[in-house]
């Protein structure tokens, strides 16, 4: 994720508490998802869709958050 703004995306994990709380909750979404497509977390296909859902709109947001910050700083 993000790969290729990773000093970015060091700043702001440093810097901006909604990036940081997102972060955390996109990497707790993607090992639920994970888990649920191998089988180890049991899950209804209504659920995973949802967790996709929900992992999808934080990776948004931060994507939204790192293109605010990468202008301001141009």
């Amino acid at each position: 994720m993000f790969e290729h703004d990773q000093e970015v995306v060091q700043e702001l994990l440093s810097d901006n508490d909604e990036f940081r709380r997102l972060f955390a909750k996109h990497q707790d979404l993607h090992k639920q998802v994970c888990e649920a497509e191998v089988g180890a977390a049991p899950m209804d296909d209504l659920s995973l869709v949802r967790l996709k859902k929900e992992k999808l709109l934080a990776k948004d947001r931060m994507a939204r958050i790192l293109s605010t910050y990468q202008a301001e700083r141009a």
